[in-house]
């Protein structure tokens, strides 16, 4: 376990260099938003997958806004590649960010941003599920949910939360009892699970 715990503070610990180095907060800032951190690094549980995630909230969405500020963060060296969605006429009213920073050893960190009209569906949402979660976290469910985490192979792509409601609320210990559980618990799209 001391390995997962050293691998998962060295990358929880470059995840807070990349947030200051890129200036993404006060980027957001700077053009009238409210950010907040969601996810994985929010809840301590950041462990070998490279991403890093925000809710940004404005009173109503414009998208040469919200380009304007990516056009900031572009501008950064590290940023190697960034991906749009406009989903504004959706159920989420929501324009998607995702950004590539390179790190000194070639690693690329994913910087997701999901940008959010105030009063809409999800406001909020998140940041009282990571809030949640936080607080119902035990030292034995917190290194649960890290050692899962390390031994979920690479090219496994599992959101957290799957992990946390497995472990939280299925009682999940072992990789063994995860996959038989990611069989009974299928998952597609938004998971809207808070404990």
């Amino acid at each position: 376990m001391k390995q997962i715990e050293e691998i998962a503070t060295k990358n929880q610990d470059k995840a807070w260099e990349i947030i200051r180095d890129t200036n993404i907060m006060g980027i957001w800032q700077d053009a009238g938003a409210t950010i907040n951190l969601v996810g994985s690094l929010k809840t301590g549980l950041l462990m070998k997958h490279r991403d890093i995630d925000f809710h940004i909230y404005t009173e109503r969405l414009n998208v040469a806004d919200s380009f304007s500020a990516m056009t900031k963060l572009a501008q950064h060296p590290r940023i190697k590649r960034i991906e749009y969605g406009n989903l504004i006429d959706t159920d989420e009213k929501c324009i998607e960010w995702h950004a590539w920073y390179e790190d000194e050893n070639k690693d690329l960190w994913q910087l997701d941003m999901i940008h959010i009209e105030k009063g809409s569906t999800y406001d909020g949402y998140f940041e009282k599920v990571a809030e949640r979660i936080s607080k119902l976290l035990t030292e034995e469910t917190r290194q649960a949910i890290l050692r899962l985490k390390y031994e979920t192979p690479d090219t496994e792509k599992i959101m957290g939360i799957v992990y946390y409601q497995a472990v939280i609320q299925g009682g999940v210990r072992t990789y063994t009892e995860f996959t038989e559980w990611l069989k009974n618990n299928p998952t597609d799209g938004i998971i809207e699970w808070m404990p």
